[in-house]
């Protein structure tokens, strides 16, 4: 619960003033020894902790996931594995998991979703990174589009999209191999395009290096560029700039 739920039901009389003296005493973050939940992060950036899952030791997952759905009634998880999603599924039945994008998540049932953000891949290799960024996007509140395997090498396949692509507030372009893909939509659109480098291709990609240069190096105006596979940094900034634009 955030601290502006918080005082909303101490005015409606849903919680008493001793019990939120006790939770505010929980903030701005929860110290669990190895891990401090940071629950203020949602009241200073409009979005909560993500739990980043690959790495992390089984108990401290379970128990990130628990406190955190507990007092937010809501988790996102990425880079996750079919091994922690039964993991956390024993402390939280209702858990999702996506074997594609690897994103494990509690989710509010009817939220609702504004604007418009277009998720487009060069190639179908490169959806486990798009759907990462697009669940993302979906998760803190936006409408996403997907369009997928629309690469350079057919370009037609991409110019007759060109109508779903104008009427996006943000569009992320996920590609690997050269990463042209990012440099020929954003030289399409009047909208700001967020390029994704994916480790897709051959020996002289060097697992991104190459799109991820060429991406930095686009002569396109309007393109900005995150770093190799970070599909959720991609659908972060997609939401931004989303809220941004329906406001």
């Amino acid at each position: 619960m955030d601290v502006g739920e918080l005082l909303r039901q101490v005015k409606e009389g849903g919680i008493e003033l001793h019990e939120a003296e006790e939770l505010l005493k929980k903030l701005p973050y929860e110290d669990l020894g190895y891990a401090k939940l940071d629950f203020h992060r949602k009241l200073r950036t409009g979005f909560g902790e993500t739990v980043f899952c690959q790495g992390k030791p089984d108990a401290y997952l379970a128990d990130i996931y628990q406190r955190i759905y507990e007092r937010d009634g809501e988790v996102l998880g990425t880079r996750a594995t079919e091994e922690q999603y039964e993991l956390v599924r024993k402390r939280i039945p209702q858990v999702v998991y996506d074997p594609v994008s690897r994103i494990l998540k509690v989710e509010r049932t009817g939220k609702e979703r504004v604007g418009q953000v277009v998720v487009c891949t060069g190639g179908t290799a490169d959806i486990p990174v798009a759907e990462e960024a697009a669940q993302t996007a979906e998760y803190f509140g936006c409408r996403v589009e997907r369009i997928f395997d629309v690469g350079v090498a057919g370009i037609h396949r991409l110019l007759s999209k060109r109508e779903r692509l104008a009427g996006a507030n943000c569009i992320v372009a996920v590609a690997g191999m050269e990463g042209a893909l990012g440099t020929v939509v954003a030289g399409l659109v009047e909208c700001p395009v967020i390029a994704v480098p994916t480790s897709v291709g051959y020996g002289a990609s060097f697992h991104g290096l190459s799109a991820l240069l060429t991406m930095i190096n686009s002569c396109a105006n309007g393109i900005s560029v995150v770093n190799i596979d970070n599909g959720y940094g991609a659908g972060y900034v997609a939401t931004q700039i989303n809220r941004l634009a329906v406001k």
